[in-house]
């Protein structure tokens, strides 16, 4: 059995934003599958066969800080070991587009991986990142102090919305993603690095 756990915030206001790409993904996987998710330790879960394992589903409802509490539950319930696990985050510190798997690692600044980790209790888990890279000195959330970046202009940066001139970087990744998490449930971590490490 394998668990993705997409990460974001629930309600409508959050939906398209940054931070809530790993939402999108476990979406994308689910419509691919014919999946309808219900309430189910404190999120969105579903599952069904998917590249012939049992492939489960998760979107947290808990808000991102607390995405840990969800995540525990269900893999406490399922016995779920880390190498079985996948969580879909964002990550600033890729630029968009790009995307990184990973089995294990520090939280790196995200609150969500941090609730995670805390709530698990060891880091050895795989993490699928997004690049939604950080604000530009040309963007609306630019940064006034040249010397570091203000915690709220990220916030406020992950927070928001995809501009248009950034939705097919946006799709085209999803799709590489998508296409990476397969080979991944497939336990073909060395070729999903090979071949989407760009």
């Amino acid at each position: 059995m394998k668990v993705i756990v997409g990460l974001g915030n629930p309600g409508p206001q959050y939906a398209e934003t940054r931070h809530n790409i790993g939402f999108l993904l476990v979406d994308l996987l689910a419509e691919a599958h014919s999946l309808q998710f219900r309430a189910k330790f404190q999120g969105l879960w579903t599952e069904g066969n998917v590249e012939g394992e049992r492939l489960q589903l998760l979107k947290p409802l808990t808000f991102m800080n607390l995405s840990g509490r969800s995540v525990r539950e269900l893999t406490a319930f399922y016995k779920v070991l880390g190498e079985d696990l996948l969580i879909v985050q964002d990550d600033m510190d890729l630029s968009l587009g790009k995307i990184r798997l990973r089995n294990r690692g520090s939280a790196g600044g995200h609150n969500g991986i941090k609730s995670i980790l805390a709530e698990l209790g060891t880091e050895k888990f795989w993490r699928l990142k997004l690049g939604v890279g950080r604000p530009t000195r040309s963007s609306r959330f630019e940064i006034r102090d040249s010397n570091r970046e203000s915690r709220t202009t990220n916030i406020e940066y992950v927070l928001s919305s995809f501009a248009k001139d950034e939705i097919a970087q946006v799709d085209d990744m999803l799709g590489r993603a998508e296409k990476a998490a397969y080979l991944w449930i497939k336990g073909e971590t060395d070729r999903a690095m090979n071949l989407y490490h760009r």
